[in-house]
């Protein structure tokens, strides 16, 4: 769950989310060196008064500032790309959960617990209890289990909505007539939050995605049959 004046990124919970992070440092750290080098360059052009005019037309100097971009443009597509297809492996789940998108609440179709399925209402602040977070929780919580591989098919009724939930690395759209999938694999149990990422009518921002993992073992139990 993000906080106030929180600078980086949530704490991951899946290996996705890891390398996310992981690249987003890398790629920043890039931008950070390119940044200083050019504001150095113009602050020592702009600053001194020597000028050498053997660098008006030197081949050498055009090569290398021709070839080093490409070279660091290289260097970030690489591991962007292996990310990319990371996120759409999908290796043989264990569970498979349907999510629907609806104006505006989320309904959710457990298929291998005999077609279990209800909907997700965000909750009314007078209907909160104290500790729960505001326009973010909801009546009935999507458990899932951890260190199993789930997939997510998701889909829409109405108009295009996305189911999101940052600390897991998911991001995926549900449209209508379409049947998008995503596999992930939770690292630790918790209470996670995410909300629709799709501009989906007026009350797109009071449709939030309440994930509540929790153990394999239990899960196994039938805890969904508690909702």
């Amino acid at each position: 769950m993000a906080h106030p004046v929180q600078l980086g990124l949530q704490d991951a919970t899946s290996p996705v989310m890891e390398e996310l992070i992981t690249f987003h440092d890398q790629a920043l750290m890039a931008m950070f060196l390119i940044s200083f080098l050019i504001l150095y360059a113009l602050s020592s052009t702009l600053t001194t008064k020597l000028t050498n005019t053997n660098i008006t037309d030197a081949q050498e100097m055009e090569t290398i500032w021709t070839i080093l971009p490409a070279i660091i443009l290289i260097l970030i597509a690489l591991p962007s790309l292996r990310i990319l297809y990371m996120t759409d492996e999908i290796n043989n789940p264990s569970f498979t959960i349907k999510s629907i998108g609806h104006q505006w609440y989320w309904t959710y179709e457990y298929t291998d617990y005999g077609g279990l399925i209800f909907n997700s209402y965000m909750l009314p602040p007078l209907f909160l209890n104290p500790g729960d977070l505001r326009l973010l929780e909801v009546d009935n919580r999507v458990v899932l289990p951890i260190e199993a591989p789930v997939r997510m098919m998701i889909t829409s009724q109405d108009v295009l909505h996305s189911w999101t939930i940052p600390t897991l690395g998911l991001k995926t759209d549900a449209v209508p007539g379409r049947l998008n999938q995503t596999v992930f694999t939770a690292t630790r149990p918790g209470v996670y939050y995410g909300q629709c990422s799709e501009i989906c009518g007026t009350n797109h921002s009071f449709m939030p995605i309440v994930a509540e993992l929790i153990p394999l073992k239990i899960f196994e139990m039938g805890p969904v049959f508690t909702l």
